[in-house]
């Protein structure tokens, strides 16, 4: 075996990366509440860790760990709940799943690594504050900042189909994105190279609207595009209108210069081209 993961909030990302891992040899804990949850972890093939319980035992099993539990109004939980233990583990590798969200709105400007955060609202203010409380530590820990996720069950393809997908349109408003078999490329990929203290940017190669997109998924599917809503007119979630608030593009050079990443996906266009695929095999022979 050639490692054990324990992967906390084992959910959709560190999914990915199980999967390439335990194909790979390595053994994945992952936790979950939830007992049906630790049923399907284990049709996955990951050992499933009930929370908070079980957690102590497992940190004593694992060689690497991996955090995707978002920080709350306290700060980071599991730093609250294990921190003193998690310290004293001696771990090969640790990382964090952060968010782009932390470098706030730059008006469609480019950001990379080295840009300071500027965290406008409060759930990106508590990943800048989650991130730095987690490089204080002393663990090997690893910064990932996701871009929008997507990828096969959570695309625009699945809101076309079931009637959800609006096209809101802010111009100038451009956003990044990334595949969610590349975030699992590319923490493999860290977790080979490991160097802690590092950053990394984790987003394919082209910013883009949102309504474009969606409207490329749309002819993919042969349907026509839902109609365009301006921005300040749509009905929006505090959430989904922050999303809007904010414009950036992020540069990805990082992940291709430090760890060698090739993306599978590096555009949205070759991502929902592979989710089709997927779901339909014999389409692509």
């Amino acid at each position: 075996m050639k490692g054990t993961l324990l992967s906390l909030g084992h959910g959709y990302s560190a999914q990915a990366l199980a999967a390439r891992l335990i194909a790979d040899g390595w053994r994945v804990l992952g936790t979950t509440r939830n007992p049906a949850t630790a049923r399907a972890f284990r049709a996955a093939g990951v050992d499933p860790v009930l929370w908070p319980d079980e957690v102590p035992a497992a940190i004593g099993a694992a060689t690497h760990l991996l955090t995707s539990i978002a920080p709350d109004a306290a700060g980071d939980p599991v730093l609250r709940a294990f921190g003193p233990a998690l310290a004293a583990h001696r771990w090969a590798w640790v990382g964090y799943l952060s968010t782009t969200g932390v470098y706030g709105d730059r008006q469609g400007g480019w950001v990379d690594e080295t840009t300071p955060p500027a965290a406008g609202r409060g759930r990106s203010q508590a990943r800048v504050e989650a991130e730095a409380a987690w490089q204080a530590t002393g663990m090997p820990v690893h910064v990932f900042r996701l871009a929008g996720i997507y990828g096969p069950g959570r695309s625009p393809l699945d809101r076309l189909r079931d009637g959800t997908a609006r096209r809101i349109v802010k111009p100038g408003q451009i956003f990044s994105r990334i595949h969610v078999e590349d975030i699992a490329r590319v923490l493999q990929a860290s977790i080979d190279r490991p160097n802690p203290g590092a950053i990394y940017n984790v987003c394919d190669d082209e910013p883009a609207p949102a309504e474009d997109v969606i409207a490329h998924a749309a002819a993919l599917l042969g349907l026509p595009p839902p109609p365009t809503v301006p921005w300040d007119q749509a009905d929006l979630s505090p959430m989904a209108r922050s999303f809007y608030e904010e414009s950036r593009r992020v540069r990805n050079d990082r992940i291709r210069s430090e760890l060698g990443v090739t993306l599978a996906h590096p555009t949205y266009r070759q991502g929902l081209a592979a989710i089709l695929a997927q779901e339909n095999p014999a389409a692509g022979g």
